[in-house]
Parts: structure tokens; C-alpha cells; sequence
């Protein structure tokens, strides 16, 4: 039998190679074209930059409408930009059986992950016939190169300070999606490779051969089988499974996987194993310096001494939040929005979170708010709730209790909110920690500017220069700030940070200046509770005057100089309660709300929405922490008889009303939009299911308001920001 067709090598190693597979020139066009994709992305970041300094200059000059584009190049630029936001964010959902909700990646990730899968599979065939047998060798070699070609940029993509997220104003979680798809498709081009190679020996029936005799071919085995388990580990449910484990099996899978290619490939191709793994090593060198210089203390009291850590208080926050508080904290300067590796090795050995940073520079400490879940966060959690065991004479007078922690970061990228004129900034539970942030460095940009009175020689010193006085100024003149919680003990995270901010909206406002925040926070599932003298809902401290406080619902009126209920207003409450069980025996308990039902799906009586389309479809119930599927329309009908679909509306501040429902954010977008001089900023942190509906929401305005297209409607620039990874 004449095997010369085959070489006898059966792979890249010892072959000897035709010139039209051999020929590093379409490797060459691989990164050309990757380059000049990067080259785009540094180009529209730094217009960015350009186009929020020309706005701040034009604010320093008085003119009202400086986030308005009026020349005839930015107004083309303004309408180039929302032609392709609009199709870059659209995506659709479809409903699956047992009433969950699937919904599409959003077109602008599809198109480019569509786009480098196409340029793959060009560059694999190109000049080459998949049906011609006698070309399936040569198609095995030139996938083998350009699969080799692709190593540089998964590492690229997988470095917390990588060269490309740098350069494109890109943090390291923005990048990571197109991380994990590169891999993907990097899998693809490995699987054609070994396929090809395959089917051209099994006309011989070899190759069981080749994987039992031929040493490369064993390694380029090898090598594919981690692959595959490299790819099946990162889809999301393998993640989430358990963190931990995923990131150090992650780390071992990656090095056996580049050990293994580095054993296939021949000499002249290790040079991108090689290139591969100096990028890994300058990323990880970068980072353990930076983490150095933020941990390492050197005290010079008396004798040398050498500490590692800061030390950091633990206090547990209801109903599962660990408040980690930093005083003085090593790192001085950071962004609204940015979030740092935290790991407390005391508590939860080898392991390293990231978590968003709740405080301002301006502070003068490090705070994070962390939910208790599973893993390290529920240790950490535990370790704060040791505080409450202690007795008071051991206790510190921050009531929390002591540990060191270790830092990384600041890590994360925005753009300046403060150059938007109007900002819509919208959380669910947990999210807020990245959406506070950010209305409080605005407003604090309000103050010192509003301070400064922009006297003739602060305008002439900020035209000088780009700097720190360019970022006293802030463009904003409109904030409207949604906070979605299941419980009212969610609101006190953040009492004192939205009362204060609210104080100084209100300050601003007497003192004659154009600016407006509408601080709502919602409230979708309140469990039945009532007050003790001890307990602190973050509500009772607001300062309120209201008559009296009946029962402590959802959507009742609060007070901190109400009086508490007494034991005969309990046995009133009771006998209420129990006329009301007997008036809707009939109905299922279906939730915490009156007579059974669930307050978590009722939107409020602001957003106009027919209340029988609010049953049309079914949903779930998470009242509790219980999750009822509820499909029977009369059933909804005949509970919620006893409870109206309005909400009650609480005012805890002028600035600031808590409802008591669901928000309807394509509403509560729209009039924001509507009012905005200029190009405007939406902002979410939450749930997927909160960020798919805000972003279809901006994609349906924008489309509906036919946004720079001659109606008048301004930009809207829009930011997502997920609880994970």
C-alpha cells in the first residue's frame, strides 16, 4: 500500500511542509487584522476622551447644552454612533417551557465573535479544497498554524492588566466574554485540525496507529482533550457551580494545555508558546508588584518590622451582607465604580473575590458591601457574625470585628459620567454598589463646582489645563437614581450615603443652582414585619413627621417620631389580619402581600400600564425567599381583591420617594430622555433579567425616538454592569 500521501509524520512536528501551508504570511494577516480591529477601538477611546474634554470646556463656558453636539462633524459622528448602538445592543427573548425566559446574545458580541470565527475559517481554506482528499493533509497543517496563531490573544484577553483593555479603555471583565469565545473558537480550529489529519488516515485505517506510536500525535491529543474540558468548564453553570474550584482548575488546565502544545509543535512554531507565555508572565509580574506596594508595610517603630495586609472590620448587615470597612486604606485614588480583589486568608484560605467598591476617595476609607452566598463569601459573612457574640466590653465601638485583608485594583473602566447632561442610574439589591458610587461622585462634582462660583480666574486656570481641575466640573444637571430591594432592611446599606446626598441636592437647590436628582427606591417584597425599639430598617432614622404607624408593611408610612405599635394596636392588627384570611379563605396564599397575594410583581401607579395585562402571563412568586409558579389568571383576580394595585407612596426626604411595586423602567427611561438637553447615560447593575430589560428598553427608545435623525432626540450611551463574571 503507497502511504507516501501521508508523510509518515501524521503531524506539525519533523514534517516536511509544502510552501502554500508552510508560509507564516497568513498568520501574519490573522494579527494584521486583529491589530487594525484594536487600532479601531483605541481610536473611538480616545474621541471618547476627546469628545468629555471638549464638553467640560464647553460647560467652564457657560453654554447650556454642552453634552449637545451643534457643528456639523459631531453631529454626523452623533448620528454614525446611534445607527450602530441600536443594532449593537438589540437582542430578543423567547419564552421556554416552565415559564423561563431565554434570551439572545445581543448582536453587536454576536456579530463580532461572527466576524473572527470568519476570519478563521478563511484563512484555514483559503486556496485550499475540503472535498479534494489530496488537500486534506495540506488543510490540517495550515489550521494547525493558524490555531497556533490565536494562543497570543486568549492571553491577551485573559490578563487583569492586559495591553489591549489598557489601550481600548477596557477593564479586564469587559474583556473576558471575547476571552472565552476566542477560546472557543480556538477549539473549532483545533477540532478541523485533528479532523482533517483523521480522515486522512482513516483511509488507511491508522489511526489507532498513529495515537498509539507516534509521540506528537499523543501530545496534539493530549492537548485537544484539555482544550475541550478547558471550553465545557467556562460555560456559566460550571462556573457559578463552585467559583473556587473553577479558578484552580482553570489555572492547572491552562498550564497542561500550553505544555502539551508547546511538546506538538515544531521548533519554528514555539515561538508563539513562547510569546504566549511572556505576556501571561508580564501580566502576573505587573500584578504581584502593584499588589506589593499596596500590602507591604514596613514599620520602623523601635525595630524593623514587616507587615502584609490592611487591617479591615467585618460587620454583618440584614439579611446576608458582610460590610467590610478599611480605614486609612493603602489605596488612596480610585474611580466610582471600580471594584478590587479582597482575600482574607484567616477566613477563606487561597481564595481572592473581586468586589465593588461602596465609599468615595473623598471618604478617607475602603468599603465594600459583600452578600453572603456560598464559598468564601459565606465564611466571610460567618466571620462577622462573631462580632455580635462577643460581650460588650469586648466589643470594638464600630460593633464589627477584626481581620487583615490583603488588596488588588482598582480594577474597572466607565466613561465620566459627569460629561452626560442627563444620567439614569438604576440597581437591584446588591447593584447599588456600583450605582451609589456614581450619583455621589456627580454630586460631589456639583459641590466643589458650585463652591469654586466659576470666577474669571478658575475658568482661566481650568482652560490651561485638562487635569485635576477639569475634574471639579461636571456637566450633569439631571440624575434620576432607581434602587430596586426586596425588603426595607436592604435599605439601611445605604441610608446615610442617600440621605446626604440628598441633603446636599436639596442645599444646591436653595442656593438657586440648576441641578435636579429624583431619588426613588423601590420596594417589591416586604415581609410581614413589626418594629422593635432596637431595630434599624434604615427608614425610622429618616426623619419624617407622619400621624402614626398602624403596622409595618410594604407601603406603609414611616416615621421616626411615630410612636411604635403598641400591644393594643398588635391585637387590632391581628384581628384585621384574620378578617382579611377570612374573606379570601377561597384564594391560595400565594405570597406575603394581604390576604395572601405577592406584592413582587406590581408596578407602580406612575407607569402606565393596563393591571390586566399585569396577569396576562404566568410568573413566579419570590416572596420570602419562596418561589410559587403561578399560572391562573382568575386565581390573581380573586386574591388581590383585598389589596389595591396602586401603591402607597412614602416620602423619607423631599429628594427621595420609596414605592412600594416593581419600577417600569422603559417609563422611567423615556422621561428622562424626554427632558435631556443633550446625549444622556443609562447605567445598570443587577439580575440578567434586570439587565436584558433596561437595555432592550434603551434599544426600543432609541429606535422609537429616532435618536439623532433629524426628530431632535439626543444620544443615549448605555452601561451594563452583572453581579458576576
Amino acid at each position: 500500500m503507497d502511504m507516501s500521501g501521508m508523510h509518515m509524520g501524521g503531524a506539525l512536528g519533523g514534517m516536511q511542509m509544502g510552501n502554500s501551508v508552510s508560509n507564516p504570511f497568513l498568520q501574519k494577516v490573522f494579527w494584521a487584522i486583529v491589530g487594525a480591529a484594536i487600532g479601531c477601538v483605541v481610536v473611538i477611546n480616545a474621541f471618547e476622551k476627546i469628545l468629555c474634554y471638549r464638553r467640560l470646556r464647553a460647560f467652564i463656558n457657560h453654554d447650556p447644552s454642552p453634552s449637545k453636539p451643534k457643528a456639523i462633524f459631531p453631529r454626523i459622528v452623533a448620528t454614525i454612533t446611534a445607527l450602530l448602538r441600536e443594532p449593537a445592543w438589540f437582542s430578543f427573548s423567547i419564552r421556554l417551557p416552565r415559564f423561563q425566559l431565554w434570551t439572545t446574545p445581543i448582536l453587536g458580541r454576536t456579530l463580532l465573535v461572527g466576524a473572527e470565527f470568519a476570519l478563521v475559517l478563511v484563512l484555514c481554506f483559503y486556496q485550499l479544497d475540503p472535498h479534494d482528499q489530496w488537500q486534506w493533509e495540506d488543510i490540517g497543517y495550515r489550521t494547525g498554524f493558524i490555531a497556533t496563531a490565536q494562543l497570543p490573544l486568549i492571553v491577551l484577553l485573559a490578563g487583569k492588566r492586559n495591553i489591549i483593555g489598557y489601550l481600548a479603555g477596557l477593564s479586564h471583565e469587559r474583556l473576558n466574554w471575547l476571552h472565552r469565545w476566542t477560546a472557543r473558537i480556538l477549539f473549532v480550529t483545533v477540532t478541523i485540525h485533528m479532523g482533517f489529519w483523521f480522515t486522512d488516515w482513516a483511509r488507511y485505517d491508522y489511526i489507532r496507529v498513529k495515537l498509539t506510536t507516534d509521540a506528537i500525535v499523543k501530545r496534539g491529543f493530549a492537548a485537544w482533550c484539555i482544550l475541550l474540558w478547558i471550553v465545557l468548564s467556562t460555560f456559566a453553570p460550571a462556573r457559578r457551580w463552585n467559583y473556587e474550584l473553577f479558578v484552580v482548575q482553570h489555572v492547572i488546565t491552562f498550564i497542561g494545555f500550553f505544555v502539551a502544545v508547546f511538546l506538538h509543535l515544531p521548533s519554528q512554531l514555539r515561538v508563539w508558546v513562547w510569546v504566549s507565555i511572556g505576556v501571561f508572565l508580564f501580566d502576573r509580574c505587573f500584578r504581584a508588584l502593584v499588589a506589593i506596594s499596596i500590602n507591604l508595610s514596613v514599620h520602623s517603630r523601635g525595630r524593623w518590622r514587616i507587615s502584609w495586609g490592611s487591617k479591615a472590620t467585618f460587620e454583618p448587615v440584614v439579611p446576608d451582607m458582610t460590610r467590610i470597612i478599611i480605614q486609612n486604606p493603602p489605596v488612596k485614588q480610585w474611580k466610582a465604580g471600580q471594584h478590587m480583589f479582597l482575600s482574607c486568608q484567616s477566613v477563606a484560605p487561597l481564595q481572592s473575590h473581586p468586589f465593588t467598591i461602596a465609599s468615595l476617595p473623598q471618604d478617607g476609607r475602603l468599603e465594600f458591601l459583600v452578600k453572603s452566598k456560598k464559598g468564601g463569601t459565606q465564611r466571610l459573612f460567618r466571620y462577622a457574625e462573631k462580632s455580635l457574640k462577643l460581650p460588650l466590653s469586648k466589643k470594638d465601638p464600630d460593633q464589627g470585628h477584626k481581620g487583615v485583608v490583603s488588596l488588588e485594583g482598582p480594577y474597572g473602566e466607565i466613561r465620566p459620567l459627569r460629561q452626560f447632561d442627563s444620567v439614569f442610574l438604576i440597581a437591584g439589591g446588591s447593584g447599588s454598589t456600583f450605582t451609589i458610587p456614581l450619583a455621589r461622585e456627580i454630586v460631589s462634582c456639583w459641590t466643589s463646582c458650585f463652591a469654586a462660583n466659576l470666577d474669571s480666574a478658575t475658568v482661566s486656570r481650568w482652560k490651561r489645563s485638562l487635569g485635576a481641575n477639569l475634574g471639579s466640573g461636571a456637566v450633569t444637571r439631571y440624575i434620576r437614581f432607581i434602587w430596586v430591594i426586596k425588603s426595607r432592611k436592604q435599605y439601611s446599606w445605604f441610608s446615610d450615603q442617600i440621605l446626604r446626598m440628598a441633603e446636599d441636592i436639596h442645599r444646591l437647590k436653595e442656593e438657586g443652582h440648576d441641578v435636579e436628582v429624583d431619588i426613588r427606591i423601590y420596594v417589591t417584597c416586604e415581609d410581614p414585619l413589626e418594629a422593635t425599639p432596637t431595630e434599624k430598617t434604615g427608614f425610622t432614622d429618616v426623619g419624617v413627621v407622619n400621624s402614626e404607624v398602624e403596622d409595618i408593611t410594604c407601603g406603609a408610612s414611616l416615621s421616626s417620631t411615630a410612636k411604635l405599635p403598641t400591644v393594643v394596636e398588635k391585637r387590632r392588627e391581628s384581628t384585621r389580619s384574620a378578617s382579611i384570611t377570612s374573606r379570601t379563605e377561597n384564594a391560595v396564599s400565594i405570597g406575603c402581600g394581604l390576604g395572601g397575594t405577592c406584592c413582587c410583581r406590581k408596578t407602580p401607579e406612575d407607569e402606565d400600564e393596563d393591571k390586566d395585562e399585569i396577569f396576562s402571563l404566568p410568573w413566579q412568586c419570590t416572596c420570602n425567599g419562596a418561589s410559587t409558579n403561578i399560572g391562573e389568571r382568575s386565581l390573581f383576580k380573586k386574591a388581590l381583591t383585598d389589596r389595591p394595585l396602586t401603591p402607597t407612596h412614602t416620602s423619607a426626604h423631599p429628594h427621595v420617594t420609596l414605592l412600594c411595586g416593581r419600577p417600569h423602567s422603559k417609563d422611567l427611561i423615556r422621561e428622562t430622555l424626554e427632558q435631556a438637553l443633550g446625549e444622556s447615560a443609562v447605567v445598570v447593575c443587577g439580575p440578567q433579567e434586570m439587565l436584558i430589560d433596561v437595555r432592550q428598553s434603551v434599544v426600543s427608545l432609541s429606535d422609537e425616538r429616532a435618536v439623532h435623525k433629524g426628530t431632535g432626540a439626543q444620544g443615549v450611551y448605555l452601561h451594563t454592569e452583572a453581579f458576576e463574571f
